[in-house]
C-alpha cells in the first residue's frame, strides 16, 4: 500500500498529534540554527520537505531571511506546489522548491555544503543501513560549522543513539537529543569536521513500502 502523502501532512493541524509536537520542535531548532549561522549567506537544504512546514514560516519571519538560499527536495508535486505557493506568499524569493527525489545527491548540486540540512521525516521511513549511509552522505551536505536537523521516532528498537554514534563517526557533535518521554524524536547535530566532495548519481536511501 503506498501512503498518500499529501494528506498524511493533514495530521500537522490536529492539536496534540505527534507531528504538531515534533514540528514545534523542528521550527524551533531551526530557528535556532538560524540564530547562529555566521554572518553572510546562508545555504539550507531540505530533503523530503514536503509542504515546507519545518523551515518557511520560520524564514518568513526571522531576522536573515534574506541572508538564506533555500532548496526543498520533494517527490510530490501536490505538496511541492502548497511549499512554492506559501514561500511565494511570504515573499520568501531566495526559497526554490525542487519536485524530485531527495536520495539523489544530484537533487543537491550547487547548493552545498550548506548551513543547515534538514531531514526530517526520513530515518523513520527507511532501512537501517540507508539511516548509516544517509549520515555518511551528511558529512558532504553539511559545511563547516554548519547544522543538521534529522527525525526518528524514540519507539523500540529505538535507533536513535546508533544514529548519533554514526554522526558522531562522520565528524558531528550533538546539539540537542530529545528524550523516548518527550516521544517527538528531533535531534540537531554540528558538523565539526571538513565538508567531504558530494558524489554525482549517488542514492543516499529509498523508502520502506507500506
Amino acid at each position: 500500500m503506498t501512503r498518500d502523502w499529501l494528506s498524511w501532512h493533514e495530521d500537522y493541524d490536529q492539536p496534540g498529534s505527534s507531528l504538531a509536537a515534533r514540528l514545534v520542535e523542528v521550527q524551533g531548532q531551526v530557528r535556532a540554527a538560524l540564530d547562529r549561522a555566521p554572518a553572510g549567506a546562508v545555504r539550507v537544504v531540505s530533503a523530503c520537505a514536503g509542504q515546507g512546514r519545518d523551515l518557511i514560516p520560520v524564514l518568513a519571519s526571522h531576522p536573515r531571511r534574506a541572508d538564506v538560499t533555500a532548496r526543498l527536495v520533494e517527490l510530490d508535486p501536490r505538496n511541492a506546489a502548497i511549499a512554492e505557493d506559501t514561500a511565494r506568499a511570504a515573499g520568501l524569493t531566495g526559497v526554490q522548491v525542487v519536485v524530485g527525489d531527495a536520495a539523489s545527491t544530484d537533487a543537491y548540486a550547487g547548493m552545498v555544503p550548506a548551513e543547515l540540512v534538514l531531514l526530517c521525516g526520513v530515518f523513520g521511513n527507511v532501512s537501517d543501513a540507508d539511516v548509516r549511509a544517509t549520515v555518511g552522505h551528511c558529512a558532504a551536505l553539511c559545511a563547516s560549522g554548519g547544522t543538521v536537523i534529522w527525525t526518528r521516532h524514540r519507539r523500540e528498537p529505538d535507533l536513535v543513539p546508533a544514529i548519533c554514534d554514526w554522526f558522531a563517526a562522520e565528524g558531528f557533535a550533538p546539539v540537542a537529543v530529545s528524550t523516548p518521554a518527550e516521544k517527538v524524536g528531533v535531534v540537531v547535530h554540528r558538523h565539526v569536521g571538513r565538508p567531504r566532495p558530494l558524489p554525482p548519481g549517488a542514492v543516499m536511501f529509498e523508502f520502506l513500502p507500506r
